[in-house]
């Protein structure tokens, strides 16, 4: 396993959009540990393949209060929504950065496991805000996009500054 490099905003390729996995072999499996080593030394709870540089739709989530319940779900699809929240985000491309983001309550996604075995899951509170943000990065999608537009350009600020300081 290896800890991967967690492309940062505004960086183009985090707008690239995922393409579904129909090979389901050793590198999907490889490319799992990979990313929830990767997810669980940021740390963070949830990290999209598209975050590190792979297009490819599978994503990896763990808010369970042990960090020991990994869920993965590889080519995502969110079938159904009710309910609003307004959770607070962050997210491993944009260090440091919170808000507020309006979203579905509850959701119901299908998927498939790390061998193509196709599942369904229902889920609400924190579970489902980060289901749909990891999807949202599947699709080329950043959270702070859901912002208003003076937001986006303090952020923007603020991550380039960033990026400058790291060189």
């Amino acid at each position: 396993m290896a800890i991967l490099k967690i492309l940062q905003y505004p960086d183009e390729r985090l707008h690239l959009v995922a393409t579904r996995v129909d090979v389901f072999d050793e590198a999907v499996g490889s490319l799992v540990a990979d990313m929830l080593e990767t997810m669980y030394a940021a740390p963070g709870i949830g990290l999209a393949a598209t975050q590190v540089a792979v297009q490819k739709q599978i994503i990896v989530i763990d808010s369970s209060e042990n960090r020991n319940d990994p869920i993965i779900l590889v080519n995502p699809q969110i079938i159904a929504m009710s309910g609003t929240s307004n959770l607070e985000e962050g997210c491993l491309s944009v260090p440091g950065i919170y808000e507020t983001v309006k979203r579905a309550e509850r959701i119901t996604a299908t998927a498939q496991d790390i061998n193509g075995t196709p599942f369904e899951i229902k889920a609400d509170g924190l579970l489902a805000v980060c289901i749909q943000h990891e999807i949202d990065h599947l699709k080329g999608h950043v959270f702070v996009e859901y912002l208003s537009r003076l937001k986006q350009t303090r952020i923007l600020a603020k991550m380039k500054k960033l990026a400058r300081e790291r060189m």
